[in-house]
């Protein structure tokens, strides 16, 4: 009994101490997993077993990004003037049966008209989320989303080795069932949340105005955060890619270099998180960020040539200093998310947060490609130059916004 006992004692030490982050901890866990799954076998999914060929499949992936633009920024407002659980309870059953509507798809037509509605979902829970975070987050949103980063981080990792069975088995009903689990952990995301004490809604229902769209400090930060977000395609979009096709690399790196990056999110971001407490330290890691994006770029633009245990080793070390800058980025993302809203306007300020990276994710593929893949060591030169500048201006451009920013 007592063995039983010590690994149950080890993992309650984990957890957050307040039930109310623990409920938000637990819920993140399910959703992240979910997401884990379908991220990594949908393209297959509709590849496959709906048949549809890659290009419409990205056309309609393309249309889900676009009107999330959309929905993230009016449902952050709903979430202030509704009340952030109610909200975002409501995305996440939403997200569950829009999820499972992929299951009936069998043309173009019908994926697009779905794709169009689901791809609502991720910008609406980011929004929604982020007023319920504030509310139990006890004054210290930066310190417990880190937290929540690593769990989804952890999540991700483990809903993603769950995919592999299936697209290991390639069968129709294998993909199948992922899509219905997806479905199903939106929904348990959903079921979780309903325990969370009641949040009282911040803004007054009928308030009219966009205060966020006229914070000149706020789109400066959204701004920066939002081109500094070119470096999730990095490792999701341009380094599979480019270790395949462009060095001596074994193609075991590709994997090597993505679980690198994820155990420096979930064993280091809440520690890196702990020294970001106001939007000036935001401003020093955002520069941090731009110059060890910039100094990992080089160095995994330089396994082009070298031969096979270089390449690895110079793509290795870059992953390892792109991935400070990216626990740097997230912590100085969240401070100026938070540490630059009224409390009263999270989700609509969240909302709007989001509307930056959601336009320059639709677009980052394209960038990829042009630049590194497209022109090779000048396209890698050009990409590292506009993070570190960017980077670096991040914290004297939010303090020059700042000095003309309006009363919200």
């Amino acid at each position: 009994m007592t063995s039983v006992r010590a690994p149950v004692r080890g993992v309650r030490r984990l957890l957050p101490e307040s039930p109310a982050q623990r409920i938000l901890t637990f819920a993140t866990f399910a959703n992240s997993f979910g997401g884990g799954m379908f991220t990594t076998a949908s393209a297959l999914y509709f590849t496959r077993v709906v048949g549809l060929p890659a290009g419409q499949v990205a056309v309609g992936l393309f249309g889900g990004a676009m009107t999330g633009l959309v929905a993230g920024v009016l449902v952050g407002r709903l979430a202030d003037q509704w009340g952030p659980k109610r909200v975002h309870v409501s995305v996440m059953l939403s997200g569950g049966a829009a999820i499972s509507c992929f299951t009936l798809v069998g043309s173009f037509w019908s994926f697009l008209a779905v794709s169009l509605v689901a791809g609502m979902i991720i910008p609406a829970d980011v929004a929604s989320k982020a007023p319920l975070i504030r509310g139990v987050s006890e004054g210290n949103p930066t310190v417990f989303i880190g937290y929540l980063r690593s769990v989804t981080n952890l999540a991700l990792a483990l809903g993603s080795v769950a995919a592999g069975f299936a697209i290991q088995i390639d069968t129709r009903p294998a993909y199948l069932a992922l899509v219905v689990c997806r479905a199903l952990a939106y929904v348990s995301c959903g079921l979780i949340l309903l325990r969370l004490p009641r949040i009282t809604a911040t803004a007054e229902r009928g308030e009219r105005g966009w205060a966020a769209l006229r914070d000149r400090t706020y789109l400066s930060a959204t701004a920066a955060h939002a081109v500094l977000s070119l470096n999730y395609a990095v490792s999701g979009f341009l380094l599979p890619l480019w270790i395949v096709a462009h060095t001596s690399a074994p193609r075991w790196a590709v994997s090597a270099v993505l679980v690198l990056n994820m155990a420096f999110v979930v064993l280091l971001q809440v520690k890196v998180s702990r020294g970001v407490h106001d939007v000036r330290a935001a401003g020093r890691r955002m520069a941090w960020a731009g110059t060890a994006f910039a100094s990992g770029l080089m160095l995994m633009a330089s396994a082009h040539g070298p031969s096979r245990w270089v390449a690895t080793g110079l793509l290795l070390g870059g992953m390892a200093v792109f991935a400070l800058g990216e626990l740097w980025y997230a912590a100085a993302s969240t401070e100026y998310c938070f540490g630059l809203a009224p409390a009263h306007l999270q989700g609509q300020y969240a909302g709007v947060f989001g509307l930056g990276s959601g336009a320059v994710e639709a677009v980052a593929p394209a960038v990829m490609s042009l630049l590194p893949l497209g022109m090779g060591l000048p396209g890698w030169l050009l990409l590292g130059a506009l993070l570190l500048f960017v980077g670096l201006g991040s914290g004297p451009l939010v303090a020059w916004a700042g000095r003309t920013r309006p009363a919200v």
